[in-house]
């Protein structure tokens, strides 16, 4: 059987694991160790949650010990990361890694007074975690020089790119010095992320650890059929009759997970939100406490939850389901972590419908259902051969912006299909037939034809 020793890690490195209550390496330890170890860059395909952290800190951290540069401390292993949360957990988990080395690490991040980061900078480091920005800000600064580094690691790489990170790792690339080791960690592996591993990994080996084998057996996955209205009554019922002491809500939006924080505390639960808008600090005090117990639930967007590293989590809702089908196995991830067991429901209502198909697709199996609430709705119900997607809603408020651009679209058409033949009139015709039918004539008319224009492209 595969251990941590027969990987190849040195005593101090054995001990830290050791310390750590770590027993057998995940999948994507033990296919990412060995080749790191070896000097090749690496391609990993890996959720948060599957120990990636470790997979690309050990052998790092045993290679860096292995003969350390005399004079002053230079940073040699460079980590970038999305989030603020993100970057500290991958911090953290050097800190422990490296408790029997002679390593000193630092992480930077925005938000914050740069002052005492930038005094542990002049101090000297070996290893940097750090946001895009930041690092970028330090290094036009002058505080920060990476022309030394000899290991980059890119980290949540598709998260990256959907935050607009991908000019700051375009201009970091080209500071790096052109002799490093390589190694980039994505969830999901989409052309754009496959274009940028090509754009600077050499060689590289890549470790695919798929989402059916993230899915794992110890989480008990349920889906939920209500109506939108009902999310709310049946997430207390859950967490008051489950006694939940840890768990992650899952919203789509920002101003959703505020929203729904006040309605918990109203019905007598903790709860606090983490995002983007959050400052640095609320986020911080909010981790704090879902970790030391004192805020039993955490109510999160899926970008935010990046830097969720805690192994207690025993239930996570998805009270509303992702679009990204991907996002739902990180979600879920976020339980059954550490060898324990967890439970994770998703609430679905008649416009997400869509989205659990395409979920379901993803795994390659339909998730149990539980009809036993009082909330059940056979009307959310995926139709058959319904097909992944957005489910659009009958009920949603027509816009008067978009029968406006329909209108205006024709009195456009009128004049381009006039030609260049036919002359200013037939273009004042198009242009009058267009103001005619902005102000008023046959309005139920424009409706009916703005409708269809909009059927049309869907």
């Amino acid at each position: 059987m595969t251990n941590f020793e027969t990987l190849g890690l040195s005593k101090p490195l054995l001990q830290a694991v050791e310390a750590e209550g770590y027993t057998t390496p995940t999948p994507v330890q033990e296919q990412s160790i060995p080749p790191l170890l070896a000097g090749r860059d690496v391609l990993g395909v890996a959720q948060t949650g599957t120990g990636k952290t470790a997979a690309f800190a050990l052998p790092v951290l045993q290679i860096m010990s292995r003969n350390r540069p005399q004079g002053k401390r230079h940073i040699r292993a460079l980590v970038l990361s999305p989030t603020r949360e993100l970057a500290a957990q991958i911090d953290e988990r050097f800190s422990a890694y490296s408790e029997h080395l002679d390593i000193r690490h630092k992480v930077i991040f925005g938000g914050v007074n740069q002052n005492p980061q930038v005094r542990a900078l002049q101090k000297g480091l070996d290893v940097l975690v750090a946001t895009p920005g930041r690092l970028l800000d330090l290094i036009n600064q002058g505080h920060i020089d990476i022309t030394n580094v000899e290991f980059f690691v890119l980290d949540e790489a598709d998260r990256m790119l959907d935050m607009g990170f991908i000019r700051d790792i375009k201009k970091v690339l080209k500071l790096l010095p052109k002799k490093r080791q390589n190694l980039l960690f994505s969830a999901t592996m989409p052309s754009s992320i496959a274009d940028l591993a090509g754009s600077f990994l050499n060689n590289a080996v890549k470790v695919d650890i798929t989402p059916k084998e993230v899915t794992v057996d110890r989480i008990d996955q349920k889906i939920m059929f209500l109506r939108k209205a009902d999310k709310r009554r049946l997430l207390v019922k859950i967490i008051k009759q489950e006694r939940v002491e840890c768990g992650i809500v899952f919203t789509r939006t920002k101003h959703g997970a505020n929203r729904l924080v006040k309605q918990l505390d109203q019905s007598g639960i903790a709860a606090a939100a983490i995002h983007g808008n959050k400052s640095q600090g609320a986020r911080t005090k909010a981790l704090a406490g879902f970790k030391n117990g004192s805020i039993p639930i955490l109510v999160a967007t899926d970008i935010a939850s990046r830097g969720i590293d805690v192994d207690g989590v025993t239930h996570v809702f998805n009270y509303d389901l992702p679009n990204e089908p991907e996002s739902y196995v990180h979600r879920i991830g976020r339980t059954a972590r550490a060898g324990r067991t967890g439970i994770a429901y998703g609430f679905c209502d008649d416009s997400e419908s869509g989205y659990l198909v395409g979920i379901q697709q993803l795994i390659g199996k339909e998730i149990p259902v539980d009809s036993s609430h009082e909330f059940h709705f056979i009307g959310a119900i995926p139709k058959p051969g319904q097909k992944a997607g957005k489910v659009k809603d009958p009920n949603a408020p027509k816009k008067q912006r978009n029968r406006n651009r329909s209108n205006r679209g024709g009195g456009r058409n009128n004049r381009q299909n006039s030609g260049s033949g036919g002359g200013q009139n037939n273009r004042n015709q198009g242009r009058n037939q267009g103001r005619s039918n902005r102000n008023g004539g046959n309005r139920s008319g424009n409706r009916n034809q703005s409708r269809n224009h909009r059927s049309g492209d869907n």
